[in-house]
């Protein structure tokens, strides 16, 4: 093709997005060189990423963009993978007896991310894991009425403060610390205080898994944590419409920024099974989490069903999973607990 330039070439690439990005790899500055050799096509990548499903996408993706220009010859794309450079803070380690720290975070509030949290660590435990769960959400805490404990932590002679431990899970929250009608008015400052003391000085003992229920959004507690704590991977959670999807791009986004390994997608209020004759309706659509895991090249964890059993569940105080361990629901989340160890026993 004899028109076929190195400016062209870059002007199909922008088809490119980098994942989890509306943004395209060209205007990451990502295409370091593009090269015509009788008709051929040599592209030269530099990616800054440890995960590499995300170079194995690109990389994927852009021969098939290089494929697809009419009269191109063949396509080569080299990839430089560079070690990348984290907004993490270099104080970011790991908490004195906990094995691995799991980050379940969602981009926007109601969808069930405490509900998936409470359960996922329920299954953990379930599975024989030594597991604990920190609310990090401190403006609105709901694992005390989650796991049905109204106790108050104690602390220790050296100051450390010692958890409440109920089926099997350590747990500890602000909803343990303050009345459940009064609000927790703080500020950017006493928020990374609270937060760090909830990971740095709870005696936490010797445990397998350490799941953080984060707050909704991409905030000062979420920056907090990554900047604390060194995380084994962060599980995002969604419902299937685009609206939750939007938000949820966003949480995936900033932990990709701060490198932290995405686990997979769960999919929250999938659908619900009519008890009476069993039909299923998709009442937030259908196949969103499971194309947006796609799209971020991810694992679709699960898609967890609506129904009557878990929700009472969180009300009277106990995970679904320990109450009801036939449920539909119940099922789904010893499956999430499943894929969460696989996902991070590749990379241990």
């Amino acid at each position: 093709m004899d028109n076929l330039t190195g400016e062209k070439v870059r002007e199909a690439l922008r088809a490119v997005k980098y994942p989890g990005f509306s943004r395209d790899i060209v205007s990451f500055g990502l295409v370091k060189s593009v090269e015509i050799r009788s008709g051929e096509i040599f592209v030269k990548l530099a990616l800054a990423v440890e995960d590499p499903k995300i170079a194995n996408q690109i990389h994927g993706d852009c021969m098939k963009t290089l494929a697809a220009i009419p009269g191109a010859g063949a396509a080569h794309v080299a990839v430089d993978l560079q070690k990348p450079v984290t907004v993490a803070s270099p104080g970011a380690t790991h908490i004195e007896g906990v094995a691995r720290v799991i980050a379940v975070a969602s981009g926007k509030g109601g969808v069930g991310k405490s509900t998936v949290a409470a359960n996922l660590a329920q299954a953990l435990s379930l599975g024989g894991a030594r597991t604990g769960l920190c609310d990090c959400d401190l403006y609105g805490p709901s694992i005390a009425l989650m796991f049905g404990s109204n106790e108050q932590p104690f602390a220790t002679e050296d100051q450390r403060i010692v958890p409440i431990e109920r089926y099997g899970v350590k747990l500890m929250s602000m909803g343990f610390l303050t009345d459940p009608d009064t609000p927790a008015v703080l500020r950017g400052p006493m928020v990374t205080r609270y937060t760090q003391q909830f990971l740095r000085h709870v005696d936490w003992g010797t445990l397998d898994y350490l799941v953080l229920d984060l707050p909704p959004g991409t905030g000062d507690i979420q920056l907090t944590v990554v900047q604390t704590v060194a995380l084994a991977g962060a599980v995002v959670v969604t419902t299937p419409q685009e609206v939750a999807l939007i938000d949820a791009r966003k949480a995936v986004a900033m932990f990709h920024k701060t490198n932290v390994r995405v686990l997979g997608i769960v999919e929250n209020m999938s659908h619900f099974l009519c008890p009476s004759d069993g039909k299923r309706y998709d009442i937030f659509g259908s196949g969103g989490g499971e194309r947006e895991a796609a799209r971020l090249g991810v694992p679709l964890l699960g898609e967890v069903p609506i129904d009557i059993p878990t929700r009472e569940s969180g009300d009277t105080g106990m995970p679904v999973v320990a109450r009801s361990p036939d449920n539909a629901a119940s099922r789904e989340f010893m499956k999430i607990a499943e894929g969460v160890k696989k996902e991070i026993e590749k990379n241990a």
